[in-house]
C-alpha cells in the first residue's frame, strides 16, 4: 500500500509499505477519507506536541473513514463490505481509567498519528472491531471521517452539561469550534455566540446556525453584554481564554477544548466569586453513536466544513493549505485518489 510518511520537520515522503494484516478482533479498513487536524499540522511543522515527540518516521492522520475489507480471527460481527467511521484510539481496557469508563485517559492509549503510532494517511489501516462504527448511506465518506472531530464537540458539550435553554459562548471558529457550536445547538442551547478574528469563519458560523458572531479584533467581548452559562473555549489563545472566562455567568461551566500552550493566566478571583467550574477535556469516550446519530439526522452539518480535497501524494499541500488560504476550514485527504 501507499503511505504518506513524515520523515522530519516539513518533510513528508510517499512510500510503499506492506499492507497490514488484522489480528484477533481486528478489521482491515480501506481508507476513503481522512480529515487534516491542527495536531497533524503541528507535528509537521514542529515535530512534537508537548511530551509527544516524533523520533522515527511517522504516518499522520486520525480522522478516518473507509470500508472494511478483511476481518481478523474472532471478530464478532459481519463487517466486511460495511462503510465505517474509525475511532482512532485503542486503550489497554484494563487500567483504572478504562475500568472507570474513562478510556480516553488510558495512560497506554495507542492513538493514530501520535508518536510512535502510525495514523491514516495511507491506503489501509487496522482497527479494533469495537472502534469501526457502521455509518448509514446518507453520510458521505468525508462526513464519516469528520465524526472524529464531531466527537470532540459531543464530549465537550457533555462535560459542560449543555442543556435546553443554555446560553453558550464558543471562542474560536475553527473546525472544532464550529462543531462545538452545532453540537450545543443540537443539545438544546438557545443562544450561541461564536467569536473569532477570521471573518470568513465567522460567516461559516452564521451559515451553520450561530445565534450571534463577534469579530474580537474589532469589538471586544467585554462590550458584547453576553453572559453565557457555558464557555466552550476552542481557540487555545491565552488572551482569549482570560477574557472569555470573565464573561461567564455565576455558577457557569468552562470547558477548555483548544490546546494553545502549557500555561494560561487564570482570573482566579472571578472564578472563585462566581463559583465557576473550569475543566479540561481530552479527546472523547463513548461518543461515536451519538455523533453519527446527530450527523445522520442533519442536526450537525459536516460536509459544509470541507473546503479542499487532496490525494495521498498531496498530504504536504493539505497540511500547509491553511497558511496559504485564509478561507480554508477543513482539508480532507482521499488516499484512494
Amino acid at each position: 500500500m501507499r503511505a504518506a510518511v513524515l520523515h522530519g520537520i516539513g518533510k513528508i515522503l510517499l512510500e510503499e509499505r506492506p499492507r497490514p494484516e488484522p489480528g484477533p478482533r481486528e478489521v482491515l479498513v480501506r481508507v476513503a477519507s481522512v480529515g487534516t487536524c491542527g495536531s497533524d499540522v503541528h507535528y509537521y511543522e514542529h515535530g512534537r506536541i508537548g511530551d509527544f515527540v516524533v523520533e522515527s518516521p511517522l504516518v499522520l492522520g486520525h480522522e478516518a473513514s473507509g470500508t472494511v475489507v478483511v476481518s481478523g480471527p474472532g471478530v464478532g460481527r459481519e463487517l466486511v463490505g460495511q462503510r465505517v467511521s474509525v475511532e482512532p484510539g485503542t486503550p489497554d481496557f484494563t487500567c483504572r481509567q478504562c475500568r472507570a469508563g474513562r478510556y480516553n485517559l488510558c495512560p497506554r492509549m495507542r492513538f493514530f498519528g501520535t508518536p510512535p503510532i502510525d495514523g491514516a494517511f495511507c491506503e489501509y489501516v487496522v482497527v479494533r472491531e469495537e472502534f469501526a462504527y457502521p455509518v448509514p448511506g446518507s453520510l458521505s465518506d468525508d462526513a464519516a471521517a469528520l465524526i472524529e472531530p464531531l466527537s470532540v464537540g459531543v464530549w465537550a458539550c457533555r462535560k459542560a452539561r449543555v442543556e435546553p435553554g443554555a446560553r453558550v459562548l464558543v471562542t474560536g471558529a475553527g473546525p472544532v469550534g464550529l462543531l462545538c457550536m452545532q453540537t450545543a445547538l443540537a443539545f438544546g442551547a438557545t443562544d450561541v455566540l461564536v467569536t473569532d478574528v477570521n471573518p470568513v469563519r465567522l460567516r461559516v458560523a452564521r451559515d451553520l446556525g450561530a445565534s450571534e458572531t463577534l469579530d474580537v479584533r474589532e469589538n471586544p467581548l467585554s462590550d458584547a453584554g453576553f453572559e453565557p452559562d457555558v464557555l466552550l473555549e476552542c481557540s487555545g489563545q491565552p488572551s482569549a481564554i482570560g477574557q472569555a472566562i470573565r464573561a461567564v455567568e455565576r455558577a457557569g461551566r468552562v470547558v477548555l477544548v483548544g490546546m494553545g500552550g502549557d500555561e494560561i493566566p487564570l482570573p482566579l478571583a472571578h472564578v472563585q466569586t462566581r463559583e465557576l467550574e473550569v475543566t479540561g477535556t481530552f479527546r472523547y469516550a463513548g461518543t461515536w453513536p451519538a455523533a453519527i446519530a446527530l450527523a445522520a439526522a442533519g442536526r450537525v452539518q459536516l460536509d459544509a466544513l470541507v473546503t479542499g480535497h487532496y490525494g495521498l501524494a498531496e498530504v504536504e499541500q493539505a497540511l500547509t493549505a491553511g497558511a496559504r488560504d485564509p478561507e480554508l476550514v477543513k482539508a480532507v485527504v482521499r488516499p484512494q485518489e
